[in-house]
């Protein structure tokens, strides 16, 4: 039978024991740090903050510069944002899949979704590319089209349009027809009344239109391989009309060859979307940006579907003197 003295020596043997290879492998450890060449323990530090930065970016907040103007004057090019990745459910990895979030999106806010004509070529690939563009301190950006330029993957706007709504642009202009209202109400009625702060940016005037409208009426007639009348062809050369608001320069044109073809189908289901205007089914949601002859959006894509909502914008941080909430 072992008595105390005999187990307290025993214990005792086996502590030093084990704290002796303690030390030995701690020992082992900074000795092997210290012959590390100190360039390879730099990158190794980096490689591990660039991928605690991508954690973090894809879960919990992102930073993101504005490339364009589309959102003047809320956001300017060059401002730099956080953005809420969390609240909307963040993505499991780039382009697969979605974690539930706490709260849906709501009309008014800025959002942050993923281009709906962009490409994806794999949750691998997105990664890698984020991680190197990081490394390089945003120097090398791998993702690039068939010309050089940067391919755009995320875009940010604001929710105009909800689900159940009818939406109708007219001009520029918004106007919502809401779920259970018979008339339609202007946007900025609507901002007025709801005491919204963020203002819209408009870079077209009223008189332009005339002339808009003019040159997408005249390439309707040069399409149909029919005359111009003058009238309409000396309203249309009055400056590049065309450019100036191609939704509604695309609007005059599909309503002009549907006047030529009134029994072709097609052409009806064209004017019709942009006479009756858009409906905003579950599930989707339809942005626009707050400068209107500056944003390619929702007119031109159609409505976004809300999993590929993935965060809103919170604040701007850069450059100091704008920094605030963004509304």
């Amino acid at each position: 039978m072992i008595d105390r003295s005999q187990a307290f020596t025993r214990l005792k043997d086996v502590a030093e024991a084990y704290l002796t290879r303690r030390k030995k492998r701690h020992l082992a450890k900074k000795m092997k740090q210290q012959a590390k060449n100190p360039i390879l323990d730099w990158i190794e530090a980096i490689v591990w903050a660039a991928c605690v930065v991508l954690v973090v970016n894809q879960y919990l907040f992102q930073a993101y510069r504005i490339p364009s103007g589309s959102m003047e004057n809320t956001l300017l090019i060059g401002d730099m944002i956080f953005v809420d990745k969390l609240s909307f459910g963040p993505e499991l990895l780039p382009g697969v899949g979605k974690l539930p979030g706490f709260v849906e999106p709501r009309r008014g806010q800025v959002i942050v979704f993923e281009n709906p004509t962009y490409l994806s070529k794999g949750p691998a690939y997105t990664i890698f590319q984020q991680l190197l563009y990081m490394l390089t301190l945003t120097l090398v950006d791998i993702d690039r089209d068939e010309n050089g330029q940067p391919r755009v993957h995320y875009l940010i706007k604001r929710a105009v349009g909800m689900p159940g709504d009818r939406l109708r642009i007219e001009r520029g202009e918004v106007s919502y027809r809401f779920e259970g209202d018979a008339e339609w109400t202007p946007e900025r009625d609507y901002l007025a009344a709801a005491q919204r702060r963020h203002k819209l940016s408009r870079m077209v005037d009223a008189a332009s239109y005339g002339a808009i409208e003019a040159a997408g009426r005249a390439d309707a007639y040069a399409e149909a391989g029919l005359p111009v009348p003058a009238s309409i062809a000396q309203t249309a050369a009055t400056g590049a009309a065309r450019y100036a608001d191609a939704y509604a320069y695309d609007a005059a044109r599909v309503r002009a060859i549907r006047e030529m073809y009134p029994h072709d189908y097609r052409f009806a289901a064209q004017d019709r979307r942009y006479t009756e205007g858009w409906y905003i089914p579950a599930g989707r949601i339809f942005p626009m940006g707050d400068n209107r002859d500056n944003s390619r959006d929702a007119r031109y894509f159609g409505p976004v579907a809300e999993k590929k909502v993935l965060g809103k914008a919170l604040f701007k941080y850069w450059p100091p003197s704008r920094a605030g909430a963004i509304r």
